[in-house]
């Protein structure tokens, strides 16, 4: 089933035109990079807009977001009755349980899971990643607290609930919720990624298009309900955005300090949230009927608390119960929506001829990016930049001075790398020194190569979100 999100004019829903445009622009003033936004309200769209060239249909990688939609699935198996809440985590893996189960590991259930206490005092990410077995690993670790004793958010606590759910469904969580969950809210073609063992990861790698975060998020809101269909049962929905576990102790952003439900932070006003790194946020206020879906490319996720403090200020705070059509307001809405871009860095004007780079090699010194070479050709007006890696490994991306170039990268995402979309823009900042910058828009990630040329020798400053900057002189040969 297809279902497209109705739009629909704000002002009917208690809400000004002026309002939203002036969240809009505290946004960008705080440097708040927002690549997709969707304001659902009564579950009609009442503004939204994708990046440029952040696009509508593309698929974006959730992060922990991800966490929510395995809630989701836990409580659909359990409405099915594949499981029970109270079930023993060590019940569904007597292969996989260490010589001594230790008491606290035998008290470990399902509910446990979801509410993020199940017992371990530090983070066990770190841990359990490395390993091969990660449901061996996780049942081998020490539990030193009773387990919904202690709060300690774990998303290997959530891939043991995509692991007991393939045990108990006998398919993948993918498998498991696209009759149940996908289909039904129109979300098409979701990849998840998996464990070295091919079991979804649960607690992060799901990639949709930002509708089907809004979907969700209004399934949510209606209780389990979409479109007439239910989904999970509301007792499910009630329990999920509850609070479990207390997230108060050493949290002092006051949205992520208001309790966890399962697998679904709680928030002010009677409000609650998925979210995922770099700023990915599925957020719900049950009472003004809102959904927001966004997904960005966040510092860090203070920066997600700076946005969620704007939506209270400038979205939840101006609700009103009448308020007379604008037209003006919507038109200066949409115009705002519609220029909304990536902010490329623009190209200075040049008093003299660019640095001659065609067909230019350059060697560098060995690097923790374990880059060997950089190479520079110009190819029927396109500019070619190579890079050869220390085990030989060689990649080219093409770059148009006069616009942006689309084509696909072999690139990390949560747990892999995948082929994936690739935009590319360049330009000379100064007649010596040119940007080249990458974005992998299906992604938060957005890479610059800032390369200054002088004669022999080039100085490079190469940065991501994934990395701090790193910096390396070459040489011409």
């Amino acid at each position: 089933m297809i279902s497209e999100i109705q739009k629909d004019f704000s002002e009917r829903h208690g809400l000004s035109s002026r309002h939203i445009l002036e969240f809009l622009l505290q946004v960008e003033r705080s440097s708040l990079e927002v690549n997709s936004f969707i304001l659902l309200q009564n579950g009609k769209a009442t503004a939204q807009f994708y990046r440029n060239p952040y696009r509508k249909n593309s698929p974006q990688l959730l992060f922990s977001l991800s966490k929510s939609f395995t809630s989701i699935a836990v409580g659909i198996a359990r409405d099915e009755g594949f499981l029970d809440l109270s079930d023993k985590v060590i019940s569904f893996f007597p292969d996989k349980v260490p010589d001594h189960i230790s008491e606290n590991l035998s008290y470990m259930t399902v509910h446990h899971l979801l509410s993020m206490n199940a017992g371990h005092h530090d983070n066990i990410y770190g841990y359990v990643e490395k390993e091969t077995d990660w449901v061996k690993a996780f049942l081998s670790l020490e539990i030193e607290h009773k387990p919904g004793t202690y709060y300690r958010y774990s998303t290997h606590s959530t891939y043991m609930l995509a692991a007991i759910l393939e045990k108990v469904t006998g398919q993948n969580l993918t498998e498991f919720l696209t009759p149940r969950l996908f289909e039904p809210l129109g979300i098409s073609n979701p990849s998840w990624e998996t464990c070295p063992l091919g079991i979804t990861a649960g607690g992060m790698g799901l990639s949709i298009p930002t509708e089907g975060i809004a979907k969700f998020g209004q399934m949510l809101l209606n209780k389990g309900m979409y479109n007439g269909q239910r989904i999970v049962s509301e007792a499910y929905i009630n329990l999920a955005t509850k609070e479990q576990s207390d997230t108060r102790r050493g949290e002092d952003r006051i949205d992520f300090a208001q309790g966890y439900g399962y697998q679904f932070f709680l928030c002010r006003e009677g409000c609650f949230m998925g979210n995922g790194g770099y700023g990915q946020l599925c957020f719900v206020a049950p009472k003004a009927n809102i959904v927001i879906a966004a997904t960005s490319n966040f510092s860090s996720m203070r920066q997600l608390q700076t946005l969620l403090h704007l939506i209270y200020e400038h979205l939840l705070g101006q609700i009103g119960t009448e308020i007379a059509e604008d037209d003006e307001g919507q038109k200066l809405l949409h115009t705002h929506l519609s220029s909304i871009a990536y902010p490329f860095t623009k190209p200075e004007t040049l008093s003299a001829t660019v640095f001659n780079i065609d067909n230019r090699h350059y060697s560098l010194k060995e690097n923790d990016q374990h880059i060997s070479q950089l190479g520079f050709f110009y190819r029927d007006e396109k500019l070619e930049f190579q890079i050869t890696y220390e085990d030989k490994t060689v990649k080219s991306y093409l770059f148009n001075f006069d616009d942006l170039m689309y084509s696909s990268d072999l690139f990390t995402k949560d747990l892999a790398t995948h082929q994936q979309e690739l935009i590319t823009h360049t330009c000379w900042k100064d007649a010596n020194l040119l940007e080249l910058t990458l974005l992998y828009i299906e992604t938060p990630y957005v890479v610059k190569y800032s390369i200054s040329f002088n004669d022999r020798r080039i100085e490079l400053h190469y940065t991501s979100n994934l990395f701090n900057e790193f910096i390396q002189t070459g040489y011409l040969f």
